[in-house]
């Protein structure tokens, strides 16, 4: 255990890089620091102090030196480098003007695209988001001169004069170059344990622990898997009348009130051996375990903890006197960890939820203790060679290092689903991926089992999928708590997150090499296409998937709800219908109640687990749609050291040959696994040939797909279809039968309105408007 001396240089060392490029410029009291071709920060500073430090956004400024120069020419600043050329006020600093070379077009801060915000807590729709760092007129501005200063072992440090401090990013439409220097800038995006992207429980409810296993193992019994169970606050005590003045007590003063919101002691009433609880939900059900906490009231005489904290402290704990919450003092903040956290971690607890409400102001001017929470619970999550992980709220940019973020309590209705979808993708603007929502509403509303699926079908493909729900007895998440068929569609939703969970991973480390976040926003590829920004409700879901989820009602007469968006260019295959799309236009999607539109693009190789459990599998379904690609597979075992094991898939269409590649990298987690490997989009082709290390195999075909087995690390196997037959939509006037025969209305009128149409499916469609719009989707397909 770390000593008293050296617990932040051990637990808190920064692995930075603040000091600027070699090459930067001073003039009077600004400097210019030139960081890329299109990124460049500038200082003023009435005083001529600059700032070389860490800040609490910014960590590492040692960038290649680019080539550059900087002159004054009267009142003006003049940088140039072969990409841009800045034009900035001598006097103050600031920007007056950026353009890119040679074309001379001048970028502006015009049209940001919005990033995200802190909390998305008692919100009924859509709301006022921040700015991010992509912009329409190709200019943005990260402003970091309110940030306080660090040194090398996260002890928050005021700046020592007052200055400004903004960076530059004259991007254009590259947005993702900005976004990779912004990692670059600020630090990576961590790698989250593969476990966290499995199905978590979560609700506010005084569960006691019989209850609670209870829940768990009705979970089991109904064949619906989870990884993380959180119990929320009331694993503490939460009624403190019980412990009189004791708990009337907040920062030197007594209150006529207690508030429970804080609390360090296991209520022993609800979990009378929450040891044996832990145990528990760790060995018997195999899940990881977070508990909620409100630190902000500090530690109050009835806490279990008290004697042992007020003494760390140099308190008397005979004194009875409250032990301060206070982030700025270095002691407090190891005590706070070593005595309060660091038992019940040893004990099972995995990580904690921040939940933190209690507002921005500290004894530190400019500290906001959410910020400072964040930053050490991270790191200290760290110290039992785990993967580090918090699920906390918000604080501003360079968030991004402490996934995940809590989106707070949102009401139970459909303009807070309609919103989530675009808050999610459009949050990547600001570098912050991995946002986790309470999957179905937190309060309010009323009981509507269609909202919560759609809710749980776009929760399938977010981030973190956490059911989570108040205290009202009846507004829990649990599928059985719907109706019979909601229920089915619920648990089929649930395991369909877990079979994801090959492909997630993969996308995770992507996130954390890369910065490129799971759900992104289809501008990103696609920057001078005005409709991708137009429709937001529809995102890239990894490299592989764009996802359209429905936020509407069903139409009673249809079915059927829609979703309007951009299709970018290209061939796009439904994963679920098998339905093919051409791209390039604006359509109208509409799906019954039991899909939700999941394009797959041209070359897809989608990687999928046959089973519940979060651990690498030892048999994979690699779905593959024609084209040309390369996907590489990420696996661990989970731990904090391990390096990703990868297995490379490409995938190479040429005329009537298609051609796959697998080579697992090397170590590999299962040598001996056995690969399923499904051509969706072909209806069959004339030769296959199988090839291990050049050496031929006979192909294993069981109907449905190819098995690969016995594939070794380092080893590469290839298997070419020859002659392939690409498989079509179904016939139209087949698949007009089949929605219209769905459509609620009498037979003999659908026989006397469409039975013509059928026979000539042109010119205008019969029919009311509601039922017309499902009819030109077929009638726009390729």
């Amino acid at each position: 255990m770390p000593s008293e001396t050296d617990y932040f240089a051990v637990r808190f060392s920064l692995p930075v890089n603040s000091r600027p490029p070699a090459r930067c410029f001073v003039f009077g009291n600004v400097r210019v620091s030139v960081l890329t071709d299109r990124l460049v920060r500038v200082e003023h500073s009435p005083g001529g102090a600059f700032t070389d430090a860490p800040t609490q956004v910014v960590w590492n400024r040692d960038f290649a030196r680019p080539e550059c120069r900087a002159e004054k020419r009267g009142a003006r600043l003049l940088i140039e480098t072969p990409a841009r050329s800045f034009c900035l006020s001598a006097r103050s600093g600031r920007l007056l003007s950026a353009a890119e070379k040679p074309s001379g077009k001048r970028l502006t801060p015009r049209g940001n695209l919005l990033g995200t915000r802190r909390t998305l807590d008692a919100t009924f729709g859509r709301v006022k988001l921040k700015d991010g760092l992509i912009a329409l007129g190709g200019l943005t501005v990260l402003d970091d001169s309110a940030s306080l200063l660090l040194d090398g072992q996260s002890r928050i440090l005021p700046r020592p004069a007052r200055e400004s401090d903004r960076y530059y990013f004259a991007y254009g439409s590259d947005y993702r170059a900005a976004l990779r220097d912004f990692f670059r800038l600020t630090g990576p995006v961590p790698l989250v344990p593969r476990w966290a992207l499995g199905n978590w429980w979560s609700r506010y409810k005084a569960y006691s622990q019989a209850e609670y296993l209870g829940l768990i193992d009705r979970f089991r019994r109904e064949g619906i898997p989870l990884t993380v169970a959180t119990v929320d606050m009331d694993w503490h005590w939460v009624n403190l009348e019980r412990f009189g003045e004791d708990a009337r007590q907040r920062r030197g003063r007594k209150l006529l009130w207690s508030s429970g919101w804080t609390g360090y002691s296991w209520n022993t009433e609800l979990f009378p051996d929450y040891q044996e609880f832990l145990r528990t939900l760790r060995e018997t059900y195999g899940l990881k375990v977070t508990l909620n906490l409100h630190p902000s009231d500090g530690v109050r005489p009835f806490e279990d903890a008290y004697p042992a904290m007020a003494a760390a402290m140099g308190m008397d704990p005979a004194s009875r006197q409250p032990v301060e919450f206070d982030l700025t003092d270095p002691a407090f903040v190891e005590q706070y960890f070593r005595v309060l956290h660091h038992p019940y971690e040893d004990e099972g607890v995995d990580f904690w939820w921040i939940d933190w409400q209690q507002g921005r102001r500290s004894k530190l001017p400019g500290l906001d203790p959410l910020w400072a929470l964040n930053h050490y619970h991270y790191y200290d999550s760290a110290r039992r060679g785990q993967r580090p992980l918090i699920l906390s709220r918000y604080a501003g940019p360079g968030s991004h290092r402490y996934p995940l973020g809590f989106s707070g309590d949102t009401a139970i209705n459909w303009k807070v689903l309609r919103f989530q979808p675009a808050f999610t993708a459009t949050a990547a603007n600001a570098g912050y991926g991995w946002w986790s929502h309470d999957i179905g509403g937190h309060h309010f509303g009323r009981k509507d089992d269609e909202l919560y699926l759609r809710w749980l079908q776009f929760g399938v493909f977010n981030p973190i999928l956490r059911l989570h729900s108040t205290s009202n007895e009846f507004a829990g998440k649990e599928p059985w708590k719907c109706g019979p068929a909601a229920e089915r569609l619920a648990g089929d939703l649930l395991r369909l997150r877990h079979r994801l969970i090959p492909y997630l991973y993969s996308m995770a480390v992507r996130a954390h090499r890369e910065g490129a976040a799971l759900c992104e926003p289809l501008y990103y590829q696609y920057p001078d296409a005005p409709e991708a920004r137009r429709y937001r409700g529809s995102y890239f879901f990894g490299s592989e998937l764009l996802c359209a989820p429905i936020t509407e009602k069903t139409d009673p007469v249809t079915s059927r709800a829609g979703v309007t968006l951009w299709l970018p260019p290209g061939r796009w295959t439904d994963i679920f219908t098998d339905q093919i799309y051409k791209g390039g236009r604006i359509l109208t999607l509409f799906r019954p109640l039991d899909r939700i539109p999941v394009l797959a693009k041209a070359g897809a190789i989608l990687p999928t687990a046959p089973g519940p459990g979060w651990e690498a599998p030892g048999e994979l379904r690699v779905d593959l749609w024609r084209g040309n690609n390369t996907f590489t597979l990420c696996e661990d075992d989970g731990g904090a050291a391990a390096a990703p094991a990868e297995t490379t898939f490409t995938l190479r269409e040429e005329g009537d040959t298609l051609r796959l590649t697998v080579a697992p990298g090397s170590p590999a987690l299962l040598p001996d696994r056995i690969y399923r490997l499904t051509f969706r989009d072909l209806s069959g082709w004339q030769n296959a040939d199988l090839r291990l290390d050049g050496q031929p195999r006979a192909p294993e075909w069981d109907g449905a797909c190819f098995l690969l087995r016995g594939l070794a690390p380092g080893a590469a196997a290839e298997l070419t279809l020859t002659g392939i037959r690409a498989r079509r939509n179904p016939a139209l006037r087949e698949s007009l039968v089949d929605l219209i025969s769905s459509f609620q209305m009498g037979t003999n009128r659908k026989r006397i309105r469409y039975t013509a149409f059928l026979d000539r499916p042109h010119g205008k469609i019969p029919g009311p408007r509601r039922a017309r719009e499902p009819i030109r989707e077929l009638l726009e397909q390729p």
